[in-house]
């Protein structure tokens, strides 16, 4: 086994509203709760790391990680517009310095997904006011913590809002044909998150009301919805301008994005596909990412390509898929990385890279050709500084709830007792 230099950050990953619970500012607390709702059960105290985060990073620590990404969640800081709750702030503190008291860094994401409901109401991410918002909040929590933080991720998954467009374009085009005539039954495999593709199309015409009743508008443009061209630009603005904000605050800030990645590949008839693909997904952002100091890469599987366009994980001879529908295709993570290094030549932090899985043995062995893979890249001279897996512990997978099991934690959550798994052992042991 090879390990990793002792400065590189190896870690594991969350996302505040899947693992603290109780994030009632937000508007996904909203959504969960509606009548018309795409979500398959709420996420209520989740797996209370609000309470319990010194027992979960010490349990990163132990098993010889020294790297934690975990994000801020801004409704809990702002949950109301222009009002800033000093003690969240706090909270935050703590759970910052409590990493550094056990030897690991912090990389703190600004928004991973969910937030405030009140910025949903004003038109959430299509709405031009968003930019200033954002910058504001992030404004204010670096003046408050930037000097506790080295590494910062604006937004989680920036592109998402586009993929996610454009599978529902694929999902409705797809059902309109004969099943015969089918390359894709259209299921949503292809996302990296977790989304009901089906309810969420069926809700939009009964969530009107609800929606005007709880948000004030009938179109909720919150970070999961259909992106259209202008809002997934708007949200690359809002990267740039939180960036320089903060950069301008504390100069000494490594500040960068992360997006959701495919190993893009293709069979003859696909190539044209693929590329078209690659470049929504990734080439498009470089003019706003050049800049960054870092990009996370967060990539799960590949997706694939033939003469009739993208072709399903569940239709691919022989594949073997996890709980999410994604195709088990651990070497996808290296495929990215040196295909985000021909154009980016900043560093390279993986920020996510993980499989939902009820046998934590193929876990295990994921991670092994993942990192595998990771160790290549750095062997070749590409500067990959960090590998965060997804996810530290089994969580609320949004609109999938708990079902998913992507952790190197289980936690029982009548009890929410902890239970490391030996995947969590296995990633330490690439520590130095």
């Amino acid at each position: 086994m090879k390990k990793f230099d002792k400065d590189f950050l190896l870690g594991a990953s969350t996302a505040a509203h899947q693992v603290e619970g109780n994030n009632i500012h937000s508007d996904s607390w909203a959504l969960e709760h509606m009548k018309y709702t795409s979500f398959a059960e709420p996420s209520l105290d989740a797996v209370d790391h609000y309470n319990r985060y010194e027992e979960d990073i010490r349990l990163l620590a132990d098993a010889g990680l020294n790297c934690y990404r975990f994000s801020i969640e801004w409704a809990r800081i702002e949950p109301a517009e222009g009002q800033f709750d000093k003690a969240e702030v706090e909270h935050y503190r703590k759970v910052i310095r409590c990493c550094k008291n056990n030897g690991v860094t912090p990389v703190v994401v600004m928004h991973h997904f969910t937030s405030p409901k009140w910025l949903i109401s004003k038109g959430g991410w299509e709405a031009q006011s968003t930019v200033e918002d954002f910058k504001r909040y992030c404004s204010y929590l670096v003046n408050e913590l930037g000097d506790e933080l080295e590494y910062v991720v604006t937004i989680n998954e920036a592109n998402m809002g586009l993929q996610l467009a454009a599978i529902a374009k694929r999902f409705i085009r797809q059902m309109l044909l004969p099943k015969r005539k089918r390359n894709s039954d259209g299921n949503d495999g292809q996302a990296q998150v977790g989304i009901n593709l089906k309810r969420m199309l069926l809700n939009l015409k009964y969530a009107a009301a609800e929606n005007l009743e709880l948000f004030g508008t009938e179109k909720v443009n919150n970070f999961h919805s259909m992106r259209t061209p202008e809002g997934d630009l708007l949200i690359f603005r809002a990267h740039c301008a939180a960036r320089d904000a903060m950069k301008a605050i504390n100069p000494h800030l490594k500040v960068g994005v992360s997006l959701s990645l495919h190993d893009i590949q293709w069979k003859k008839g696909g190539e044209k596909q693929a590329a078209k693909e690659w470049d929504a997904e990734f080439v498009h952002y470089l003019p706003y990412i050049k800049n960054d100091d870092f990009l996370g890469v967060q990539n799960y599987t590949r997706n694939y390509f033939g003469r009739f366009g993208r072709i399903d994980s569940d239709r691919i001879p022989g594949a073997e898929l996890t709980q999410m529908g994604y195709e088990f295709y651990p070497e996808a993570l290296e495929n990215v990385i040196r295909t985000v290094a021909k154009d980016f030549k900043g560093d390279i932090i993986v920020t996510e890279n993980g499989i939902a899985t009820s046998d934590d043995t193929r876990r295990v062995e994921f991670i092994r050709r993942a990192v595998d893979g990771v160790q290549n890249c750095i062997a070749d001279g590409i500067p990959v500084k960090g590998y965060c897996y997804w996810s530290l512990l089994d969580n609320f997978e949004w609109q999938k709830g708990f079902s998913k099991t992507f952790g190197l934690i289980a936690v029982d959550r009548k009890t929410q007792m902890r239970y490391p798994k030996e995947s969590l052992a296995y990633l330490g042991s690439f520590a130095k």
